[in-house]
């Protein structure tokens, strides 16, 4: 680019790994004499001055948005940018939450494949197709098995009609050397399947969060029927005014000196005397 021009467009690209600005140009960065003006509402207002333009804008409490760029004069509306961005980043939000990423699942199955081993590649395949994805059987013949191709033909065959409900055939069963394979593509897109998925799991957890509420309160409940009921403080009665009690007389010990002589006894007539 020449040395001294200005870009065109709202956005500015520079080379070699550096960042490029996709926002519109708003207000005053909007360096051109005139636009056309479009109102809030979509109306056609015409080609104003860009200094008219701006003033309208504040009038209204909005911003001057400029829109095409590219057209002479380029095209400028009035609406409140902020929502603006706020919308297109939430749109842009879901587009990518339910693009369709459609992922080809390969299931290996044998010829002569048990009844549980069928039941497990069958359940996987019910799997697969309900998160959206396509199924890819995979049937290797091994020895003599491939000199009976009609069996493998069986076989799928068998298992596209048993997922007929959630599937269509795309690639009927074909022979390619030793191999044999057969593809199914589920009915219902993945965007559809990822957005059931999302509200299944939103209920679950709603539902365990509800379950969780439920057990809290009856652990409450039972923890305040254990607990022993208040007593019921009574009022005490005032206690009865003590009655002095008269101190115990204190007697004073006799001694042996002082004390009266015991009485001897006299012997018994005829005993001896000591």
């Amino acid at each position: 680019m020449p040395s001294g021009s200005t870009p065109c467009v709202s956005h500015v690209e520079e080379f070699r790994g550096a960042a490029i600005n996709n926002e519109p140009r708003v207000n005053e960065r909007i360096h051109v004499d005139q636009v056309r003006l479009v109102g809030p509402g979509g109306e056609q207002v015409g080609v104003v001055r860009v200094e008219d333009a701006l003033r309208l804008a504040q009038e209204a409490g909005l911003d001057l948005v400029e829109v095409a760029p590219n057209s002479n004069p380029p095209v400028a509306k009035l609406m409140d940018y902020g929502k603006f961005k706020y919308e297109s980043a939430q749109k842009a939000r879901e587009a990518r939450r339910n693009q369709s990423n459609t992922v080809i699942k390969s299931i290996r199955i044998g010829l002569k494949i048990d009844g549980n081993d069928y039941q497990t590649k069958k359940g996987q395949a019910e799997r697969f197709l309900n998160g959206g994805d396509k199924v890819k059987f995979d049937l290797r013949f091994k020895g003599r098995e491939q000199s009976r191709p009609e069996q493998g033909v069986r076989l799928l065959r068998g298992l596209a009609e048993e997922l007929a409900e959630i599937s269509t055939i795309e690639a009927a069963p074909r022979a390619e050397g030793r191999n044999m394979s057969m593809v199914l593509a589920p009915l219902r897109k993945k965007s559809e399947a990822k957005s059931d998925q999302r509200r299944r799991r939103e209920a679950e957890r709603e539902e365990r969060r509800t379950r969780e509420a439920e057990r809290a309160q009856r652990a409450r409940e039972e923890n305040a029927q254990e607990a022993p009921a208040p007593k019921e403080i009574a009022q005490e009665a005032p206690a009865p005014a003590e009655t002095p009690v008269p101190a115990p007389e204190v007697v004073a010990p006799v001694s042996q000196s002082t004390a009266a002589p015991m009485p001897r006894a006299m012997p018994k007539p005829g005993a001896p005397r000591i």
